[in-house]
């Protein structure tokens, strides 16, 4: 099936398993001119008419795309049905890093995700389409576009999180492309200083965004998780933190995302978002 909303053209290829429904949602990005694949999981409660849902969108890490979530915590379809929400999970490129690159036109994934896919997605699923109701989290390469986007558009999602997210990129200059996204570290340092998430922490007023971030102590990205929340610390910007054994593992994301959605629904249901 194939639908045609403004100058964006969508289509479904639909499945389902266990309780919840999975969708791949095609969706057309006009700021990169190409279509992007989007896992899409609803609830078994789902309906397109009356009580609309809350939505949780869910970052992959480098080398991954729009079904990696599903390979590495499966259980996010259960918590789908269990948390009553609709999951997103969109494609952001091998190695985008969630960046409107500067240096590459067909890289822009900020204004992708958190403008062309959120209104997709309230256009085209019975939504709450407001700040309260939306949340976003990832894991490493996520990690750091959910909070890179959360800070940099608290009027889009009102919560967020991300687990072994890479928090401050400057410490690796010639890893996962992202000189491909900014130019080379040592002709644009300021490039990177200002797209680092650690630096962004300006952006916050301790009352605009909820989030929550936490990294295993094996990590390579653990001492900017650390540096992150010393930082806001002494900031006194209000924020979860939470560090424990593990490393950069599919276990670690697949316990941790559970954590998140706990996070993410007594926010939903909190009388003072």
């Amino acid at each position: 099936m194939k639908r045609v909303i403004g100058f964006i053209g969508v289509f479904f290829l639909t499945l389902t398993l266990f309780a919840s429904n999975i969708d791949t949602l095609v969706v057309y990005s006009n700021a990169m001119q190409k279509d992007i694949k989007n896992v899409v999981i609803t609830p078994s409660s789902y309906k397109k008419k009356g009580v609309p849902y809350s939505v949780v969108y869910l970052l992959h890490g480098a080398g991954g795309d729009h079904k990696a979530w599903l390979g590495k915590a499966p259980d996010i379809k259960a918590y789908a049905d269990q948390y009553n929400v609709i999951v997103v999970c969109p494609d952001g490129h091998k190695t985008s890093w969630y960046f409107d690159s500067p240096v590459d036109a067909n890289m822009q994934y900020e204004t992708y995700v958190s403008k062309e896919l959120v209104s997709e997605i309230d256009k085209s699923f019975n939504t709450k389409a407001d700040k309260k109701h939306r949340a976003i989290t990832g894991y490493s390469m996520g990690g750091h576009g959910a909070l890179y986007l959360a800070f940099r558009h608290t009027d889009i999602w009102g919560v967020a999180a991300s687990m072994s997210g890479g928090l401050d990129i400057r410490g690796f200059p010639l890893q996962w492309e992202i000189a491909k996204r900014l130019g080379v570290y040592g002709e644009n340092p300021e490039t990177w200083d200002q797209n680092t998430v650690i630096n962004l922490v300006h952006l916050l007023n301790g009352k605009n965004l909820k989030f929550l971030f936490d990294c295993g102590i094996d990590d390579f990205f653990y001492d900017a998780n650390v540096r992150l929340h010393k930082k806001l610390l002494e900031q006194r910007i209000p924020h979860d933190y939470i560090e424990r054994p593990g490393a950069h593992t599919n276990t670690y994301w697949a316990n941790s995302i559970k954590y998140h959605m706990l996070y993410f629904n007594d926010f939903f249901n909190s009388e003072n978002k």
